[in-house]
């Protein structure tokens, strides 16, 4: 039984360095690998970040009107962004708030 064993496990390693052999000859000319579950992970990031922006953005107004009612919403200051900022039409908002 032991020897049986044995040869089995040699046929296994035998035939898997045959078939490494085979595949190191082809892997040259195999097509290479496909990019488009990396670009479709890109693009749903992409849109999760535009929506939860205007999701944001959206809230920001809401919560100003309640407080100034009628009232133009100035601009929402950057959340991640903590360097100085430049607005080109219209008011900066203040750094508190």
């Amino acid at each position: 039984m032991t020897t049986y064993l044995w040869r089995k496990y040699a046929d296994y390693v035998n035939t898997k360095w045959e078939k490494t052999l085979l595949w190191d000859m082809v892997e040259p000319y195999r097509r290479p690998k496909t990019f488009t579950p990396l670009v479709t992970i890109y693009i749903a990031a992409f849109y999760t970040g535009v929506i939860g922006s205007a999701i944001t953005e959206q809230l920001h107004k809401e919560k100003y009107w309640e407080d100034h009612p009628g009232q133009v919403v100035p601009l929402m200051q950057p959340k991640f962004y903590w360097g100085p900022w430049k607005v080109l039409k219209g008011e900066v908002v203040p750094p508190d708030q």
